[in-house]
């Protein structure tokens, strides 16, 4: 294995520091904006929430028919998560989750990349959805990237803790501390391999 180290980059720079053009690594990955809040708005395909794929603005919003969008932006708002703001919207995906239908849920607007939470947002979104949109709320039942063993979001966050927490009500601070210690020793172990200081 050879490493090819890249030359003018560094680790605190965001792809647009870069000044070179984004090429969409997939179709449902158009801008740079999408791949700043996928890591965690990726959790939203564990469910039957529409996550925006069929519309031009994939994980940057989602929802579904019959949500009260006012009601869940002002849940997530108060959460106060850093770097975000919430934005009722509507919209309707051309394919996928409720293909053709109107889909009430939010906008995010990253309003400050650095401290934007991308994993956290997406549990919050989970825990806003699953306390003010119940009766649109499910889990996804059905296999995911080829897994029928294990629901979907135990196999999106790597464990069963996370929909437990999520389903006994538990605050979404809570639910991203589950992840804290594990996070921490990654960060530390990873120092070794870095690159790019």
């Amino acid at each position: 294995l050879s490493v090819i180290s890249m030359q003018g980059w560094q680790r605190e720079m965001l792809f647009p520091q870069t000044g070179l053009t984004w090429i969409a690594p997939s179709p449902n990955m158009p801008t740079f904006d999408t791949a700043l809040v996928y890591p965690g708005l990726c959790l939203i395909e564990a469910t039957e929430i529409s996550e925006g794929r069929g519309t031009t603005q994939p994980f940057e919003q989602f929802g579904a028919p019959g949500i009260d969008n006012i009601r869940l932006a002002r849940a997530l708002n108060r959460a106060a998560l850093p770097g975000v703001h919430f934005r009722p919207v509507s919209f309707k995906p051309g394919f996928q989750k409720h293909a053709h239908k109107i889909c009430n849920g939010v906008f995010l607007h990253v309003t400050d990349p650095g401290a934007f939470l991308p994993y956290a947002t997406g549990i919050a979104a989970l825990c806003a959805l699953y306390s003010e949109a119940r009766e649109q709320f499910r889990w996804r039942e059905s296999p995911y990237e080829f897994v029928t063993d294990k629901p979907a979001i135990d196999l999106l966050s790597g464990t069963a803790k996370v929909r437990q927490a999520i389903e006994s009500g538990a605050p979404w601070t809570d639910v991203v501390a589950l992840h804290q210690q594990g996070q921490e020793e990654f960060a530390s172990f990873k120092k070794q391999f870095e690159l790019y200081q």
